[in-house]
């Protein structure tokens, strides 16, 4: 039997501890994916648990067979400005030639990680309303039409990337990204224009607002989310150097930072420690860190951890306003506030204090740098173009196709009224059905096995 020799030749040219540790990186980086609907479950009513956390195995199941077929050359094939060529559908090819140092489809799956999480992430947005079913072709086509293309023009050379971006681990792609379709799945809902709007058993409302109800979900969200996020800035250098450690020293730091700066503001206020403010400020800092991580160094990280809480913190406030329950405004997960605002603030930043003594850390990357640092003052303008682009092709392409996919009868997004009143967990998860009324249950069984046998 003949040997594979080409990709073992492929194999040979690659780096092993470059490899390796990718390889570690994309291990860790996965738990980010269940941790987002885990989060959810948190913040979600107890009878919308099951519901909110379903979303994101939906996801990283979707989305891998999309990547699959034809997501990674969309993303990363040679193409236009706005999408990739269709090279790599199937994988065709994508074996042990490398990408940098490392093996294409270890690449392939660490970018894999990313749309799953950013798509987790983003269908928050129909938490304790929006039915299940409907997501299942929202995910593909979204992954396909709006997360693949903007990632092209980022890092697999559209024209944002070559305008000169600065966008490390995705300020864009993935916070301004998932924040802008979460929220156009949020006012879709508010405001269907197709079946779910004809429907006589459902009417679009806003949702009374509540605090997130499980500490538990939201502890294990945090500790998994801040984990792994070290893993995705430090692997998002694709080699172990001097540059990896420093992305994921930066990370921690404006996490850290984020995190006790909101539980401080929190603590004033309330004079009590809240999880759930040092939850939000992690997360602020992290969206902050994203697409700066291998451009900035320790004391910039520290100040954009508390920029990020701040920032997010009064964004927040408005989901509690009048205006929000006038005009249907739900913010589920607190997604526009966090990762949308946020994700603007930090790629704007970006531009301000980029340092190209960082960048260089690897010995590679060479930039222009920043407003601040390197006097270059073109690169704030650059970012402010990718977060405009970012947002609208996010906000409009995610609103177009939830709005087509509510056109398809059994495809309503909306879930109906009594349903969204009892909790999406009775109507969309299986498991529930162990509790309604036409089960009944005994753990202590009779020899017949009818669940009627108690204990004296």
């Amino acid at each position: 039997m003949a040997l594979p020799t080409d990709v073992l030749a492929a194999w040979e040219a690659c780096d092993r501890t470059d490899t390796l540790f990718v390889l570690v990186c994309s291990v860790f980086c996965w738990g980010i994916i269940p941790a987002v609907g885990i989060a959810y479950s948190g913040y979600c009513t107890r009878a919308n648990a099951l519901a909110s956390v379903m979303p994101s195995i939906l996801a990283v199941t979707v989305c891998s067979v999309q990547w699959f077929i034809m997501g990674y050359s969309l993303a990363y094939g040679e193409g236009g400005a706005m999408f990739g060529d269709f090279t790599y559908v199937f994988h065709r090819g994508v074996l042990a030639e490398p990408v940098g140092t490392i093996p294409a489809v270890l690449f392939s799956f660490f970018q894999l990680v990313f749309q799953a999480t950013v798509c987790a992430i983003a269908v928050g947005g129909a938490c304790e309303r929006g039915r299940l079913l409907p997501l299942v072709p929202f995910i593909f086509l979204w992954s396909t039409l709006v997360y693949d293309p903007l990632a092209h023009m980022v890092w697999g050379g559209g024209f944002l990337e070559s305008l000169g971006v600065l966008d490390f681990a995705g300020g864009t792609p993935v916070h301004i990204n998932s924040g802008a379709t979460a929220t156009a799945m949020s006012i879709y809902l508010s405001y269907p224009l197709f079946r779910s709007r004809k429907s006589s058993t459902r009417t679009p409302s806003h949702l009374v607002i509540h605090r997130p109800v499980n500490s538990l979900c939201q502890l294990l969200a945090m500790i998994s989310i801040w984990g792994s996020w070290l893993a995705f800035d430090a692997g998002t250098v694709l080699a172990f150097n001097f540059k990896s450690v420093m992305a994921l020293c930066v990370t921690n730091l404006c996490a850290a930072s984020g995190a006790l700066t909101w539980m401080l503001m929190t603590y004033v206020e309330v004079g009590r420690w809240s999880l759930d403010s040092c939850f939000m400020g992690a997360i602020s800092g992290l969206i902050m860190i994203t697409p700066s991580a291998g451009f900035i160094d320790t004391p910039t990280a520290f100040f954009f951890g508390i920029a990020g809480a701040l920032v997010c913190r009064q964004a927040l406030r408005i989901k509690f306003s009048d205006f929000a329950r006038r005009w249907r405004w739900v913010d589920n997960g607190d997604t526009f506030a966090t990762h949308c605002i946020g994700g603007v603030l930090a790629t704007i930043c970006t531009g301000v204090f980029a340092r190209k003594e960082v960048a260089g850390y690897d010995g590679v990357t060479e930039i222009s740098g920043g407003v601040v640092f390197d006097g270059n003052v073109r690169q704030l303008g650059v970012q402010i173009v990718e977060a405009l682009v970012g947002f609208l092709w996010s906000f409009v392409g995610s609103y177009v196709i939830y709005s087509l996919i509510d056109c398809v009868p059994g495809f309503e997004v909306l879930a109906e009224d009594k349903d969204v009143i009892a909790g999406l967990d009775a109507s969309q998860m299986d498991e529930e059905t162990l509790w309604t009324e036409t089960q009944k249950y005994s753990p202590f069984a009779d020899g017949e096995g009818n669940g009627e046998l108690h204990l004296d």
